[in-house]
């Protein structure tokens, strides 16, 4: 493989947001692919549209590892950030954005035709393709075999045979991982002291499956103390040993998941269905050294060893039953183990190398695009 760090690519890169994880389950996997990648000796300008209050919520300044670049929300603004990634050697589009994603995926395109590699990644590829696949006529679905290639954050070779029959170039998982100079143990807080801690926004596919997998626990454990995190929780009503937190800023996460007995990890139910996509929070907990309980998918043994480095439940009856044999020794155990393997196999800086080796398939010695 080609040493890109003796040879910098410019990567421009639109996504939902960077500085900001409010309504934005994204940020901190932006935030180690990006920071990894400038390791690495790229140059990364990071486009985001100032949308939804993150600006107003920012969990951290602009970087030293990207150029921050923050565009109104209108046409004009979209337009204009475009203008000024032209040039870049690889032009990014993330699914998600939230403002103008038809246009910016159609857009984005054209710098194919100025000599740029272009790349969609997606952040919730289950979730794309259920969209695309559904009866409705989805514009994005034509554009795909337009793209040099597809990046996904999970979904395995499901999702990667998935994209390939609706055309895709090349489709290649690029999933979640540890950022450990970000999230690695840190001293307790009383206000995260419990049984059980919970991290995740209120989204549709996720509810149910937060109902069975952790208020179902609670209610079952009367006497633990459990934590829930994340947006739009305020109005459901919660069982009395359940403390809802709210938004919960990353610079908390780590004594989030170092304080309580265990973590929850709930996928989405689409990412479940489609197995093969771990979310942030497994590795931000495991590199927090916390003992983690996740619901089942397929290829967790891929990342985690279950009962070894970490406890899978099939249902809400075995979280209730986990929790109940679980002690402050055992959980230290697997809270260790899973830290070493993370660490070992599943870093930002493993995911910016093979992203590296990915693009510079795409690209010749000079950044130019290989014809094929």
């Amino acid at each position: 493989m080609q040493d890109r760090r003796s040879d910098p690519l410019r990567i421009a890169f639109f996504g939902s947001s960077l500085v900001s994880a409010y309504w934005n389950g994204a940020a901190t996997y932006y935030r180690g692919i990006v920071r990894a990648l400038h390791d690495r000796g790229h140059r990364i300008s990071f486009y985001e549209p100032d949308a939804f209050g993150r600006q107003e919520h920012r969990d951290i300044p602009d970087p030293p590892y990207a150029r921050v670049v923050v565009y109104p929300s209108t046409p004009e603004g979209v337009g204009a950030a475009l203008t000024e990634a032209r040039g870049a050697d690889v032009v990014v589009k993330a699914s998600g954005v939230g403002i103008f994603d038809e246009l910016l995926e159609e857009e984005v395109l054209s710098f194919g035709r100025d000599g740029s590699a272009v790349v969609f990644w997606d952040v919730d590829a289950p979730a794309t393709l259920d969209r695309v696949g559904g009866e409705g006529d989805d514009p994005f679905r034509a554009l795909i075999p337009d793209y040099d290639a597809v990046f996904t954050y999970g979904g395995g070779e499901p999702v990667r045979r998935r994209y390939v029959s609706l055309g895709a170039q090349r489709c290649e998982p690029v999933y979640n991982a540890l950022d450990p100079q970000t999230h690695h143990p840190a001293p307790p807080k009383e206000e995260f002291g419990g049984t059980l801690s919970f991290l995740g926004n209120r989204l549709p596919d996720r509810e149910h499956r937060v109902e069975e997998f952790f208020l179902g626990p609670a209610g079952s454990l009367p006497s633990a103390r459990f934590l829930l995190g994340g947006s739009g929780w305020g109005d459901r009503l919660l069982p009395e040993n359940v403390r809802f937190l709210g938004h919960v800023y990353t610079r908390d996460h780590n004594a989030f998941n170092s304080t309580p007995l265990a973590v929850l990890n709930i996928s989405r139910e689409s990412m479940a269905r489609y197995g093969f996509s771990p979310a942030t929070r497994v590795f931000e907990a495991a590199g927090a050294g916390a003992c983690l309980i996740t619901d089942e998918w397929d290829g967790i043994e891929r990342f985690l060893e279950p009962g070894e480095e970490v406890l899978v439940a099939e249902s809400g009856e075995q979280v209730t039953e986990h929790l109940r044999a679980l002690d402050h020794e055992r959980a230290r155990e697997v809270g260790c183990r899973a830290r070493r393997r993370v660490l070992e196999e599943h870093t930002y800086a493993h995911r910016a190398e093979q992203v590296e080796a990915a693009l510079t398939a795409l690209l010749g010695p000079k950044g130019v695009p290989v014809d094929e």
